[in-house]
């Protein structure tokens, strides 16, 4: 890991302490609404704070549920 995604990362977790549920459930919301691409590493540091606070099960539910929703073709990226 470089230093540069350590410090989004840490500033991410500065930025979210604190946050309630409603405040968190608001971030994600608006992050996913907006649509812009510098949004999908917040996005990316609550889901590995999920990622690492769920238990097998939950896991692979994620998994399956991420993996069900996927596209099963698209066009290539330019």
């Amino acid at each position: 890991m470089n230093i540069a995604s350590l410090n989004l990362r840490q500033a991410i977790m500065y930025k979210m302490q604190g946050s309630d549920p409603s405040a968190v459930e608001e971030t994600i919301t608006d992050a996913i609404t907006s649509g812009q691409e510098k949004t999908l590493p917040g996005l990316g540091v609550l889901f590995e704070v999920l990622w690492q606070n769920s238990d097998s099960s939950s896991r692979q539910e994620m998994v399956e549920t991420i993996a069900g929703h996927l596209p099963e073709t698209t066009e290539k990226p330019m």
